[in-house]
């Protein structure tokens, strides 16, 4: 009978000290709460590694582009795009550049970010996509001069380059 009536006396002294920290109860209580809630964040997982020089250019995914939309174009038939490029992609990458008072020396250093978990990564500052060279087109119907001039002008508003760089051909 002990315990039982330790138990009693220790419900009523809880009792008194909740009629009389009120406040402080709810405080604790609602502090448990928050413990218990989920956080909604999933774990957080590595970042993808990519190479700091690898472009969003990509002249096979372009060519392929191309080649479905101006095979909508009628009288065309199905057209296979070729593209030459003058260069190749470039990223610019920031630089801190150190200089003495005399300008005489500079110290130039690419710009590295540091990331969680040992990784780091280059700030690219600008990517210069190539500028085309040339195109050749070979369409079935690439004898009929209204065509060709469709293809023409098409290629020329989408890829920049003027008529004279633009050869088409009949095809298979």
């Amino acid at each position: 009978m002990k315990g039982r009536e330790a138990m009693g006396q220790l419900a009523q002294k809880v009792k008194a000290s909740m009629e009389r920290y009120r406040l402080v109860w709810l405080v604790i209580l609602a502090g448990l709460l928050l413990l218990l809630l989920p956080t909604g964040g999933k774990e957080r997982e590595a970042p993808e590694e990519t190479e700091p020089t690898q472009s969003a250019f990509d002249l096979a995914a372009t060519e392929a582009r191309l080649s479905q939309a101006l095979s909508k174009i009628h009288g065309a038939g199905e057209v296979t795009v070729v593209l030459t490029v003058a260069n190749s992609p470039l990223q610019v990458l920031a630089e801190d550049v150190d200089r003495d008072a005399d300008d005489s020396r500079k110290k130039t250093q690419t710009v590295v970010l540091s990331k969680g978990g040992g990784s780091q990564e280059t700030v690219t500052v600008q990517e210069v996509y190539p500028r085309y060279q040339g195109a050749l087109l070979v369409c079935a119907g690439g004898d009929d001069p209204e065509v060709r001039l469709q293809l023409t002008q098409a290629m020329s508003a989408l890829t920049g380059l003027g008529a004279d760089k633009i050869s088409i051909s009949r095809g298979k």
